[in-house]
């Protein structure tokens, strides 16, 4: 569709950590630096691990704890060094069908609440069943690049 696309993600392995009770902003701020430690060498191996996109961060509704995650590259996909700051985990995502919407700009906390809200409104209006409870934000672009920057929100297909 041109307002949103299905993808179909594999099962994948992510860096995630979970802030509780901050903002969304400052969650992903602390968030991204948690994460950014482990892939410096904060991990058992002392293994610096490329930076990789997007860099994702769960939003379920009336919830304040919000999951932050990097993808692992695909050469750590099969053994992760293991994190050593205990509010940092390896997870496995499991094969989904995901709705996304793409946009561009800087993403604030607003916007992504207002493109999520635009996306569910297109899948209801089609009737395409998705988990209305959570969503996820993903940002593709380091905070110096300008132009031309990507951003997504995403729903899972029921």
């Amino acid at each position: 569709a041109k307002d949103y696309e299905l993808r179909q993600y594999e099962t994948a392995k992510w860096a995630s950590t979970v802030i509780r009770g901050e903002t969304q902003k400052e969650a992903m701020r602390q968030g991204f630096w948690k994460l950014f430690h482990y892939i410096q060498g904060k991990n058992e191996k002392e293994m610096k691990i490329d930076m990789t996109v997007p860099v994702t961060c769960l939003i379920k509704s009336g919830c304040t704890d919000f999951k932050i995650s990097f993808f692992m590259p695909f050469e750590h996909q099969d053994s992760p060094p293991q994190p050593t700051d205990s509010d940092v985990f390896i997870e496995e995502r499991k094969a989904a069908a995901i709705f996304v919407r793409s946009f561009g700009g800087f993403a604030s906390p607003e916007k992504y609440a207002e493109e999520a809200e635009l996306l569910a409104r297109i899948l209801r209006n089609r009737g395409q069943p998705f988990h209305e409870e959570f969503f996820y934000t993903a940002g593709y672009d380091s905070p110096f690049k300008l132009f031309n920057r990507h951003n997504e929100v995403w729903y899972f297909k029921k």
